[in-house]
């Protein structure tokens, strides 16, 4: 058992994990993705972490929209208290973590495998500046408190109305180059970051490239389920600790995000242009099968229009995603 410089309680002995990483004020990273910021962590290729995220609700908004004091995180409360360092972006993203081993050009490879949910309830909120829909739709916004049902495995969204629970990050990313500085946490990009991709959960696989030495992964935006498109600017926000593995990939050489099924492996397109997002994704769809199918251009083009789903996987952050999923049942 190996234990990173954090202050854990004999109970982290049990975990499965390499490393237990718990949010605090001085472990988490609010608000943006930047090479210039220190590791909280520092792991090795193969090792799991268990992590610990919290809701990107802030606990008078919880408390507004009815959710009891003592039933709102002690580290929420301490971070909202404690953290001065904030921005451009307003999610609490826990790390960074540096994987030694991981150099630019190489691919980090980020196995989900649990995700566990913190609280007995989830917010969905939104604004009438924020959303696809023009701020004539709605004249006020509005924070809605959702039940969950955990032993049901539902969200109780209204009378009659039950959500399956479908747990996933909506922001896991590194580090981007240098260059670009310290990044907002809304749109995502290359380095993946706010994805918002539902298909990425327990069991699943996401792969980055890697633009800076050790990558720096953050992770953080829970949800306890989303539509794709994520039309009112949130999902059903809320805290979960994830674990997952990492492995450096040498042998994988991506200009962006992919990620992997048990059933499809999925290519992505982003861009603040609807449409451009999705030329992204078919492109990035086309050389997957071309690199890893050996099909010629033609017939990569071809099955993406007969056999492959492109879906809307958010349209509110600035920069739009476009996913797409190829099924591997097609390939015999």
């Amino acid at each position: 058992m190996k234990f990173a410089f954090l202050c854990f309680t004999a109970l982290a002995l049990a975990h499965a994990a390499d490393y237990q990483l718990k949010a605090t004020p001085s472990t988490v990273a609010w608000g943006y993705y930047w090479s210039a910021a220190k590791p909280v962590l520092h792991i090795k290729s193969g090792d799991t972490v268990e992590i610990q995220t919290l809701t990107t609700s802030s606990p008078m908004s919880l408390a507004r929209a009815g959710v009891k004091d003592e039933d709102i995180q002690p580290e929420l409360k301490a971070i909202y208290a404690e953290v001065k360092d904030k921005g451009p972006g307003g999610h609490i993203l826990t790390g960074p973590i540096y994987i030694e081993g991981a150099e630019p050009g190489d691919t980090l490879e980020i196995r989900i495998q649990k995700i566990q949910l913190s609280t007995p309830y989830a917010s969905n909120g939104f604004s009438p500046q924020r959303g696809v829909l023009p701020p004539t739709d709605f004249q006020r916004g509005r924070t809605k408190i959702i039940p969950l049902d955990m032993k049901r495995n539902v969200a109780e969204f209204g009378d009659n109305i039950e959500i399956p629970l479908h747990p996933f990050f909506g922001s896991m990313g590194v580090a981007p180059a240098e260059a670009k500085g310290r990044v907002n946490s809304g749109p995502p990009a290359e380095y993946a970051g706010n994805l918002d991709n539902r298909e990425l959960v327990v069991g699943t696989k996401l792969f980055i490239p890697v633009f800076v030495p050790g990558a720096l992964f953050e992770v953080g935006d829970g949800h306890a389920g989303q539509g794709n498109g994520e039309v009112d600017i949130t999902a059903m926000e809320t805290s979960l600790v994830g674990t997952f593995q990492f492995v450096v990939r040498k042998d994988m050489h991506l200009k962006g995000p992919r990620g992997e099924t048990p059933n499809y492996w999925i290519a992505m397109g982003l861009d603040p242009d609807l449409d451009q997002a999705t030329i992204n994704a078919v492109r990035d769809a086309i050389d997957f099968l071309t690199t890893e199918k050996h099909l010629s251009r033609e017939d990569a083009y071809a099955l993406c229009s007969v056999a492959v789903d492109f879906d809307i996987t958010q349209a509110v952050d600035g920069t739009k995603g476009v996913h797409a999923m190829i099924p591997k049942s097609i390939f015999k």
